[in-house]
């Protein structure tokens, strides 16, 4: 189960600020033509406003086909549709096959399991900052100590210095 999260997260992009996934990887997960999950939804766009499904741009597009190591998805001859998260919940109505049911599973689990992550990896960042904060303030109210401990290491350096022993002719 956790290789099936693992290749439905790899298909997760962020395009706009969103998670998305590409309507033509939805399709393969789900075991349909592209065409046959673009035209299920066409049937029901009421369903699916512009935070569900939205088209992407040239640019977008472009930017999406630069991160992708294979040229697989190079062939598309119009611009694909890309699902946020409600927008797949919103697909699991339409698709009622046995395949889209547990795809849909595993593909709400791999978003949950990125906004995890995502929580996580912003404390730790958060986390750093304070740290970061807290040292500069230190150093700033420590100014006279930390020069000190400069001075003291730089005698030392000096003593360890190799010294002639002699006359200077």
């Amino acid at each position: 189960m956790t290789e099936n999260l693992l290749l439905i997260q790899s298909l997760i992009h962020e395009v706009r600020n969103q998670k998305v996934i590409l309507d033509s990887d939805l399709a393969t997960l789900y075991q349909v033509q592209t065409k046959v999950l673009n035209q299920a939804v066409k049937r029901n766009l009421k369903r699916f406003p512009a935070d569900f499904m939205f088209q992407l741009t040239k640019e977008e597009w472009q930017e999406l086909k630069s991160q992708f190591v294979t040229s697989t998805k190079g062939g598309k001859t119009k611009l694909p549709y890309v699902f946020t998260e409600q927008g797949v919940a919103m697909l699991s109505g339409l698709l009622n096959s046995d395949i889209a049911v547990n795809v849909n599973i595993n593909i709400m689990r791999a978003f949950v399991q990125i906004r995890k992550l995502s929580i996580e990896h912003k404390d730790l960042q958060e986390q750093i900052v304070e740290l970061r904060q807290y040292f500069i303030q230190y150093a700033k109210d420590n100014n006279d100590e930390i020069d000190k401990i400069n001075e003291a290491i730089n005698l030392l350096m000096d003593r360890t210095k190799p010294t002639k022993i002699g006359f200077d002719t």
